[in-house]
């Protein structure tokens, strides 16, 4: 809500922003059961009631770490994609998923916050729920590679299912293996990747 906005905005500068990354560094040692606002603080060596100052409560502050999750992910893969432009769609997905599981190991709460999934849908913003704004920025990558891709109701239905099946596989990776299993991320983007052919919508 507008809450979470403004703790958002809060955290991106001054002491906001430091509480946030203490918070952002402990996530993965509290887990899933352990998300409570006094618990992030006190594994942050942050006071509760600092962590109120800018997140006036547990879902502001957990929203505004997601969104910053997501902007990091996107700021690294625009740069892989300039850094090393990919020859075609495949590439194109190969990469995504390759950046994504890069990301996962190396972000601190990534593998609890996931963009917000596993802790409310709508954590990104009120009008989409999160793995739609994931898929309009794979459908903003494919748009990037494919000459003449033109956006239609059906490719971001395509797009969306994809984002789905791939999220799925991808937590599984990361069950089975703390930096991803590497077969069943292969099994990821090989899923993509026919799932795409077979749609009709990339060449």
């Amino acid at each position: 809500g507008a809450g979470g906005r403004r703790g958002g905005r809060g955290g991106g500068s001054g002491g906001g922003g430091g509480r946030l990354e203490a918070a952002r560094s402990r996530l993965d040692g509290v887990g899933h059961a352990g998300r409570a606002q006094s618990t992030i603080g006190r594994r942050a060596r942050v006071s509760v009631g600092s962590l109120y100052q800018f997140f006036p409560d547990r879902r502001a502050l957990l929203q505004a770490l997601a969104l910053r999750s997501f902007t990091r992910f996107s700021d690294s893969l625009d740069a892989s994609l300039r850094a090393n432009p990919p020859q075609d769609w495949r590439a194109a997905v190969a990469m995504v998923v390759q950046e994504y599981v890069a990301f996962t190991r190396s972000e601190p709460g990534m593998r609890v916050l996931s963009f917000g999934g596993p802790i409310d849908t709508r954590l990104l913003t009120a009008d989409q729920d999160n793995n739609a704004i994931v898929a309009a920025r794979l459908e903003q990558v494919l748009a990037g590679v494919v000459v003449g891709l033109q956006p239609s109701d059906g490719l971001s239905l395509v797009v969306r299912v994809a984002v789905e099946a791939a999220d799925a596989v991808l937590s599984l990776a990361f069950q089975q293996d703390d930096n991803g299993d590497p077969a069943i991320v292969a099994q990821a983007t090989a899923l993509l990747t026919a799932y795409f052919a077979a749609s009709g919508f990339l060449p």
